[in-house]
């Protein structure tokens, strides 16, 4: 019996060396039972996942002073108090944001499901806090506007000591994409220009703005700036066209 329950725990313990396959163990019970004719034995687990996903667009503790007061701002902005003391939606919505937009993708019939479980979304995938992309995105249905607020981490070096392009852009597609497919059905980029004005040092904090500029049926064209928290320096601009696509079309289907 010991030797079997010693088996049991050696199991898990590997098993729990692959956070990748943290959504898959996240349903299992902490407690499991081993029967004998005569004996009952109960073996608590202690598994070191989380019951949900994580939110990356949470504060942590990589946040600097000017991070956490935009995010602070713009998060007033989401919950509003009328002349009655009630609270309701305000304008603005902050969207959450995860490691992973879907489990099954277009092509992944060709992947092995290991590969699968590892798969995660590009500016998600950093598990030490602030080394890379640190951000947060409220949009404004009514004004048809989002805003990003978005700490550039040591690894997106480009130039000496300031922000690689090819991170400026992930970050505009990004933040374009998303407001985009706010606005319709699953979206997918067409094409997005960008003028590159001033360089983003690393470490610092701006803003992300997008704003809808036309939809034309499966289109939806946007303009982007990327300025200083206050707004004195253009750092980035773009231009970006996205077509609605149907779900089925990201979908897996076996």
């Amino acid at each position: 019996m010991a030797r079997s329950i010693g088996r049991l725990l050696k199991g898990f313990h590997g098993l729990s060396t692959l956070p990748e396959l943290g959504v898959q163990l996240n349903h299992l019970p902490t407690c499991v039972s081993l029967r004998t004719a005569s004996v009952r034995t109960k073996v608590a687990l202690s598994l070191p996942f989380p019951p949900k996903p994580r939110d990356f667009s949470l504060p942590n503790s990589s946040w600097g002073p000017e991070m956490l007061g935009l995010y602070e701002h713009y998060n007033s902005l989401c919950e509003v108090e009328t002349e009655g003391g009630e609270k309701r939606e305000g304008p603005w919505q902050r969207l959450p944001s995860y490691n992973r937009s879907l489990k099954y993708a277009t092509g992944g019939v060709y992947l092995s499901k290991i590969i699968q479980s590892k798969a995660r979304l590009f500016t998600r995938n950093m598990r030490d806090p602030g080394a890379a992309f640190e951000y947060v995105l409220f949009v404004n249905e009514g004004e048809q506007r989002c805003v990003c607020i978005f700490q550039a981490g040591h690894l997106l070096e480009g130039p000496p000591g300031h922000v690689h392009g090819g991170a400026i852009a992930t970050m505009i597609d990004t933040v374009t994409g998303t407001h985009a497919s706010q606005l319709s059905e699953p979206v997918m980029t067409a094409n997005l220009n960008i003028n590159y004005r001033s360089p983003i040092p690393l470490g610092s904090t701006v803003l992300i703005e997008s704003c809808v500029d036309k939809k034309e049926g499966r289109k939806t064209f946007i303009s982007c700036k990327v300025t200083s928290t206050d707004g004195s320096k253009l750092h980035t601009d773009a231009t970006a066209l996205f077509l609605s696509i149907g779900v089925s079309h990201l979908l897996l289907r076996e």
